[in-house]
């Protein structure tokens, strides 16, 4: 699977599902092998391709080809939950289950980035701070980014408690993406990312959604769908 909208603007990409699981914890080195086959499929060969340890933080970390640790492939960043890049030809991998990653292009000044937004990410704004970072550091204007939504839960298979409700009580618009079901809370991943996206300064027309449900296309891997044993989709994107 491949976002089409990427691909028209510049951006190599490619989104893993079931025919691989990129979980380094529960498939050790076969990692490397998954990845190779990936930048086989995309018909690229980076410089350097980047990936992190994601602990649902509002971390990002600059690549350059240079920072990060050696991993078992590529370089790496612990404790991290985004990559940004100012160099083509170098790759960002991010990893998702049911979480949902968020890909920001600045077509100008040729930035990009890649967040994993779960409800823990979004709560703490992830993909805003992805825009700061990329005004402060790179001089980016919102109203020149490209925002993609990746694939992630629906709504309807998303049940949270209570607390993650609370969670998000300093959200203005909160009930714009949690909806009662059936006596539950259940949260919309897509429509929490799409509005810290739009507070941003992201025009709505700059942003476009992917509409696959990790957990109802059979294709990808879905923590809520899969229980303990989950597997890890993947996406990699690079500037051309």
């Amino acid at each position: 699977m491949k976002s089409k909208f990427l691909e028209e603007n510049g951006i190599a990409n490619l989104i893993s599902g079931m025919e691989y699981s990129l979980s380094y914890a529960k498939e050790g080195d076969k990692v490397k092998d998954y990845v190779a086959d990936m930048l086989r499929r995309m018909e690229i060969s980076p410089d350097e391709i980047y990936s992190c340890i994601q602990t649902h933080t509002d971390k990002i970390e600059y690549c350059d080809g240079e920072s990060g640790s050696d991993f078992v492939y590529g370089r790496n960043f612990p404790d991290t939950d985004g990559l940004v890049t100012d160099k083509k030809n170098l790759a960002l991998l991010l990893k998702f289950a049911d979480c949902t990653p968020i890909v920001l292009y600045d077509k100008k000044k040729e930035i990009l980035s890649i967040v994993h937004s779960g409800w823990r990410g979004a709560q703490k704004k992830i993909p805003a701070k992805a825009v700061e970072k990329m005004k402060k550091e790179f001089k980016s204007d919102p109203r020149n980014i490209l925002a993609y939504i990746g694939p992630n839960i629906d709504i309807e298979n998303y049940e949270v408690g209570e607390e993650v409700y609370e969670e998000f009580k300093e959200f203005e618009n909160r009930e714009k993406f949690f909806k009662k079901i059936g006596g539950t809370w259940h949260l919309s991943m897509t429509d929490v990312n799409k509005e810290i996206l739009l507070e941003s300064g992201i025009d709505e027309e700059n942003i476009d959604v992917c509409k696959e449900s990790t957990y109802k296309n059979l294709d990808l891997h879905s923590a809520r769908r899969e229980g303990k044993t989950y597997g890890l989709n993947s996406m990699i994107v690079m500037m051309r």
